[in-house]
């Protein structure tokens, strides 16, 4: 810990001290357990090996210059595993356990919280999968839920500065009526091959568009998307788009600095009017996009200069993270503060 190079850490994981451990069995949810294991113990027939019966979410803890700790929209993420565990028939764990087990694993490992000023944070990882042995599509009888944490830098190597990502046809993130509302594995599975294909030709990701028509955009593999012109701001509506919680911030902060909000299906064609591109979500929190290039289309979209991101981006960005570690007033009550 002593030679850890705080602003030097990217986006990976790293063993901390402890995590978090809650069993589903006999149709109820167990006491929260402490481990310092790193390894689960499953039947080889349990259900989220062979029918993906897995759901996971992605939150982050950061130190204040006041030295406190803060956790930014943890109901949020609760309900939205809940809202997962129903799309994919498993336990839903109550939102109150789920707080708990963020809450006590973040102190547990308190030492690993980077510094205030270092850019990176703590990671929070839940997971809840199927354990229940079975051999026949049907859901578990018995569930874990677990939640470890990490220290990490940026999701993508630029930060906050402007990157390339491009569109293919040829793949899909998720169905049309299918899992792409849900936080699961599978979708991001089925992101993989694109996304190797797109760092492989120097793209930060895929911006995919709607599974049916392929018309309208639909989201970046590991983050949705939102534009900016004539101040306003606009991100896609889509059966398919995992809701994200700070797309859903960052419109609140939008339309309170005077933008106007635009929620709609945002056909392809769109791309070439709009000022200002970016990615957000929890990982990524917002990472500008230098140009969008339609390889199938030939067609390239820039939307900064050099490392310069647009000013609407700049402004979100900065108020969200001031938010997050408290140099801002949170009068959204989006922070919990650990004392």
């Amino acid at each position: 810990m002593d030679n850890l190079k705080w602003s030097e850490l990217p986006f990976g994981y790293m063993k901390t001290d402890y995590n978090i451990r809650c069993y589903y069995r006999n149709g109820r949810w167990g006491e929260l357990e402490v481990t310092s294991s790193e390894i689960i113990s499953m039947h080889m027939a349990s259900t989220c090996l062979h029918y993906g019966q897995e759901a996971f979410e992605g939150l982050k803890a950061f130190k204040g210059r006041d030295g406190k700790i803060r956790v930014f929209r943890m109901n949020e993420n609760a309900e939205r595993l809940r809202s997962s565990c129903r799309g994919i028939k498993m336990a839903e764990l109550p939102v109150e356990r789920f707080e708990e087990a963020v809450r006590k694993v973040i102190l547990l490992n308190e030492r690993f919280v980077p510094p205030y000023g270092s850019g990176a944070s703590l990671y929070i990882r839940p997971l809840l999968v199927g354990l229940g042995a079975q051999v026949g599509v049907s859901p578990a009888s018995e569930y874990l839920f677990l939640v470890f944490v990490t220290p990490v830098g940026p999701y993508f190597k630029t930060g906050f500065k402007p990157a390339p990502v491009c569109i293919m046809r040829a793949f899909d993130r998720a169905a049309p009526h299918g899992t792409g509302t849900f936080k699961v594995g599978g979708n991001y599975a089925a992101s993989l091959t694109a996304g190797c294909l797109a760092h492989e030709k120097g793209y930060v990701a895929v911006l995919y568009l709607d599974p049916k028509e392929k018309k309208y955009l639909d989201e970046c593999g590991p983050a949705n998307f939102f534009a900016i012109r004539n101040n306003t701001y606009i991100t896609p509506v889509s059966g398919s788009i995992l809701p994200s919680i700070t797309n859903k911030s960052l419109i609140q902060l939008a339309g309170d600095m005077g933008l106007k909000v635009e929620r709609r299906p945002i056909p392809v064609e769109e791309l070439a009017s709009f000022e200002e591109a970016a990615e957000c979500g929890t990982a990524a929190v917002v990472t500008p996009i230098s140009r969008i290039d339609d390889l199938d289309e030939n067609k390239s979209y820039p939307y900064t200069e050099g490392d310069k991101s647009g000013a609407v981006c700049e402004k979100l960005y900065n108020t969200l993270r001031a938010i997050q570690s408290g140099d801002e007033p949170d009068p959204y009550g989006w922070v919990t503060v650990f004392e």
